[in-house]
């Protein structure tokens, strides 16, 4: 055996216990420790009772909270790095956001490309494969195709050149993505002309698909639920506006005409820009369970004011927000999670459990994950971030690893 080998499986039987902490388990913070052994998190009667062992290291946490490493489903590029746009790079750029992430609390995401032309998927795709986090970057849990399937009246910063129909059904969405094994999430507009069934079929392959940039109504919608879709993109954002007489997508949070044991998830971007305090509030008192804040980055997040790229599309960065260049539509946040998660909270008045929930939990549940992220219970990863009473990052830490201290201490120094 090897000396790296044996480092390995010392590691692994490694115990490490957190004390002194505020752990979010079952939607409340309680007085606990947390017990973490070979990267999961452990439950700690078996040690003392089976194994009769104590801690190898105790890590006092001086109060912090611990709560799950955020999840965020929907994120374009950040710190320059565009996954739509910088092709012959992608690889590079995905683990520069990675590594930015951690500081932010977030420790596993999807790469999200907008939409662009076949030739793009078909570079871009098999070069983001998923990835175990860890110092290096947060975990990669699969892309999330936003377009090309979208409703050209609902394009928001999506070029209209790039837009497809389902012509061919199955056929034309292999034909322009090319292969889909690293593909988590898709977004589409369900009242495209075949939508139904390739729903239907991704859904039964596996793939979370969403509806959004759409000008569906909500029999639309419903449809779309009816044959597996499980999730709205950024509310409120790049669909019909509510209407007392057909809500549209929105209705989805409120609608009983989809089969009881289908949850509708829907992402909303708690930036202070795209989505207005009163609308979040409305999202979330009418269906809190649904609830997943995104921050729909783009690659201007932690870049300074100015042009930059977004897909096949330039972009201005004004007063804090971005658009289309040139004009006034919005194309993206450039707020971190760490951030929505705090405008959130502001703004809804919820608990903070609650809006720690939803960046994490919440978005494990909506791709089918939360036995082993998103929580903090016994067998889950032991991906989690240490946050004080203001929801600010310490430290973010991935398979039992710290990856990340706020006060640029090194990580290796516990």
């Amino acid at each position: 055996m090897s000396s790296s080998t044996v480092a390995l499986a010392d590691a692994d039987k490694k115990l490490t216990q957190f004390r002194n902490c505020r752990v979010l388990r079952n939607h409340r913070l309680v007085e606990d420790d947390v017990w973490v052994r070979g990267g999961k998190i452990i439950d700690p009667e078996k040690v003392f009772f089976d194994e009769k062992r104590q801690a190898d290291v105790q890590i006092d946490c001086g109060g912090s909270i611990v709560a799950p490493g955020f999840i965020d489903l929907q994120i374009n590029g950040g710190y320059g790095v565009d996954f739509s746009f910088d092709v012959e790079t992608v690889q590079e750029g995905v683990l520069k956001v990675a590594k930015g992430l951690l500081a932010h609390g977030v420790t596993s995401f999807c790469p999200t490309l907008v939409t662009s032309p076949p030739e793009t998927y078909h570079a871009v795709l098999p070069r983001i494969p998923r990835s175990a986090g860890g110092r290096h970057g947060a975990t990669v849990l699969g892309c999330h195709v936003e377009g090309p399937f979208i409703n050209t009246d609902k394009k928001g910063a999506h070029p209209p050149e790039c837009i497809k129909e389902f012509e061919q059904g199955m056929a034309t969405v292999r034909e322009v993505y090319g292969s889909m094994d690293n593909v988590q999430i898709i977004t589409l507009a369900p009242e495209k002309a075949g939508a139904a069934e390739v729903i239907q079929e991704l859904s039964n392959n596996g793939i979370t698909v969403s509806v959004g940039h759409s000008m569906a109504n909500l029999s639309d919608g419903e449809n779309a639920v009816q044959h597996g879709a499980r999730l709205i993109t950024h509310l409120f954002n790049a669909m019909l506006p509510f209407h007392h007489r057909d809500p549209g997508l929105v209705g989805l949070l409120t609608t009983d005409n989809i089969p009881r044991d289908a949850l509708v998830y829907f992402g909303i971007i708690s930036d202070g820009v795209h989505t207005h305090p009163a609308a979040l509030r409305i999202a979330y008192k009418t269906h809190p369970s649904g609830l997943i804040l995104v921050t729909d980055a783009i690659s201007a997040m932690g870049l300074a004011e100015g042009r930059h790229r977004i897909g096949q599309m330039e972009i201005e960065i004004r007063s804090g927000r971005a658009y289309v260049a040139g004009t006034n539509t919005l194309c993206g946040s450039i707020a971190p999670m760490d951030e929505c998660i705090r405008f959130f909270k502001k703004a809804s008045n919820c608990s903070i459990e609650y809006a720690l929930e939803a960046a994490s939990l919440h978005p494990a549940r909506c791709i089918g994950i939360e036995k082993r992220k998103g929580t903090l219970d016994y067998g889950a990863d032991a991906d989690f971030v240490m946050l004080n009473d203001e929801l600010s990052v310490q430290s973010t830490w991935i398979a039992g690893e710290c990856v990340y201290r706020a006060n640029g201490v090194d990580s290796n120094a516990l």
